[in-house]
Order: structure tokens, then C-alpha cells, then sequence
């Protein structure tokens, strides 16, 4: 579900963001934000065991890819 309006015209909160989808984590945490700063987003890598309760007040950002090669350093 995103965004959409109630039959008085009032849009209610954004609580999908599809349009994310190939983005960065960057880009994909910025644009959440700046849409609801009421939020706390976390970017967790696919596979990671995370806990089952459902908080309305956060985001999981779903990653699996690497975006840099990997070095020592």
C-alpha cells in the first residue's frame, strides 16, 4: 500500500516505497526520509535473522549486492 486519498480528499501516510526498487541504499534512505522523517530506516543485508515483531516506525531495507570491490584497507 502507498500513498491514497480517503473519501475526503486526504492522503494518508506512504508505507511502501516500490519505486526504490534498483536503487541505492543511499538514494532508497534519503527519499524515505525526506517522505517520512517519522521513520527510522535500517538497511539489513538479505539472509540476516532479524526479529518478527512489526514496529511502525521502521523501514527494512532489503540488500543483497555489493557495491564496491572489497580490499583490505
Amino acid at each position: 500500500m502507498s500513498s491514497t486519498a480517503n473519501s475526503k480528499g486526504c492522503a494518508t501516510p506512504k508505507t511502501e516505497w516500490p519505486e526504490l526498487v534498483g536503487c541505492t541504499i543511499k538514494e532508497a534512505m534519503e527519499k524515505i526520509k525526506a517522505e517520512r522523517p517519522d521513520l527510522k530506516v535500517v538497511a539489513v543485508p538479505v539472509g540476516t535473522i532479524v526479529t518478527q515483531e512489526v514496529d511502525p516506525n521502521r523501514v527494512r531495507l532489503w540488500v543483497d549486492i555489493v557495491a564496491e570491490v572489497p580490499k583490505i584497507g
